[in-house]
């Protein structure tokens, strides 16, 4: 059968499918979390996302409560329904054996099992078939996914407060509060909707952020937390290691101070050491985390590295730092290091923290769909200047920072080329426009 043909509906039940499909973004692990309802006669008779965790899928839910108004129905799918046989049947033989007579795709899958042939199988049954519609709504819902699966990495979001003379935070001060309590509450909802959430030692040692959910009901939804710790200068005494077997914290760490030294270097990224679990495989019923105040990107001068310390001095204590971020001489302080970030339940990740080229990779290959770039100048560059940005929340407050601030990477004036704006919205006093990457 060929190529079916969009009806004046499609439209608008394609938008309710990809509204319902993000409901769950973020929380079915590895598999995207896909959207469908299925409509008789101009109503919508069942619907379904994703479940938690990955599974069941979206259209075997929404078919079984559609039932038998299935037959000769629509469905909506925001991505082609799989034709492979996993830990779960094809969803394309589920809408077959229901007996849909039409369905209606927003993208089409590029896992190379799926890609096309889910179409396939329902065309060969008889069924019409009509994709594309909505695609680039249906493809920002599944950016995650879709990065993943095309690019071997995450979808990258970087996320920067800006105050009013375009300042990010202050020296010495720790976490400064830039925006308000709105547009603080939106960047939890974004969290909650992310794998992994990503920060620079400089940020973790100064600020010592938790980098957790904390709106309430949503603390288990708190993403994986990574921080880019070349010589494991974080503190045992941190937010981040005091935590760590609540909510899992990786720190990547530089391969020349791996056990395996010199052969560590350059491994691909396919067989380095397993990191743990990302958010959506974590158990749901992880005890609330209670914190105050949001990370902020602070005292900025550390945030390449920091030269050897005591295992767990105390947040202030760090004196010393050196932008090089020299990992010590004496291995065995770095074993112990390395043995007490582990015993608190830290993971500990070995791939040169500065080259995200190929620590995206890695992390992909650990089920990371999507990572949110908080916390610091430098690390922000650093993401920006390999060009794996795709997507940029900058929020603009009318807060002034004044002498000692730590001047922002990016401006509104200067976004990087091929970024489109994608719109501007007001959270109580404060702006956010947001870009995203034109590929």
């Amino acid at each position: 059968m060929s190529e079916g043909i969009a009806r004046p509906e499609d439209e608008r039940f394609m938008a309710a499918a990809i509204r319902l499909s993000r409901w769950h973004t973020g929380q079915t692990s590895t598999n995207p979390s896909v959207g469908c309802v299925i409509v008789r006669d101009g109503a919508i008779v069942g619907r379904a996302v994703t479940a938690l965790g990955g599974r069941p899928h979206a259209e075997p839910q929404a078919l079984a409560e559609a039932g038998e108004l299935a037959r000769g129905a629509t469905a909506y799918v925001t991505l082609e329904p799989c034709s492979h046989h996993g830990k779960t049947p094809p969803c394309a033989e589920a809408l077959i054996a229901y007996g849909v007579g039409r369905v209606v795709i927003s993208v089409t899958d590029p896992d190379v099992r799926v890609s096309g042939r889910g179409i396939t199988m329902l065309r060969d049954a008889g069924i019409e078939v009509t994709s594309g519609v909505l695609e680039e709504e249906g493809r920002q819902s599944l950016a995650g996914y879709l990065t993943r699966q095309t690019k071997n990495r995450p979808y990258v979001t970087l996320k920067l407060a800006v105050s009013a003379d375009g300042m990010i935070g202050r020296e010495g001060v720790g976490q400064v509060a830039i925006t308000g309590p709105e547009a603080r509450a939106q960047v939890q909802a974004l969290r909650a909707e992310t794998d992994a959430i990503l920060v620079g030692i400089g940020t973790a040692i100064a600020d010592d952020p938790l980098l957790t959910v904390r709106t309430p009901g949503l603390e288990a939804q708190s993403p994986v937390r990574i921080v880019l710790d070349p010589n494991l200068a974080l503190p045992l005494t941190s937010k981040l290691v005091e935590t760590a077997r609540e909510v899992p914290v990786i720190v990547v760490a530089s391969e020349e101070i791996s056990p395996l030294g010199s052969e560590a270097d350059g491994t691909p990224p396919s067989v380095l050491p397993d990191i743990s679990p990302t958010r959506g495989e974590i158990g749901k019923a992880l005890a609330p985390n209670s914190q105050d105040g949001s990370s902020s990107p602070a005292t900025e001068n550390v945030e390449q590295g920091a030269s050897p310390q005591p295992i767990s001095p105390l947040v202030g204590e760090m004196s010393g730092r050196t932008e090089g971020g020299n990992a010590p001489a004496d291995p065995t302080e770095m074993d112990s290091r390395r043995a007490a970030l582990e015993a608190a339940g830290v993971e500990v990740l070995y791939c040169n923290p500065y080259h995200p080229e190929v620590l995206l990779p890695a992390l992909a290959t650990r089920g990371i769909s999507s990572l949110l770039v908080e916390g610091g100048a430098k690390t922000a560059k650093l993401f920006l200047k390999a060009g794996l940005v795709d997507r940029i929340q900058l929020y603009h407050a009318p807060v002034v920072i004044g002498d000692g601030g730590i001047e922002s990477p990016l401006q509104a004036t200067d976004i990087p080329s091929g970024f489109a704006h994608r719109g501007t919205y007001i959270f109580g006093a404060d702006r956010l426009d947001e870009y995203e990457r034109e590929n």
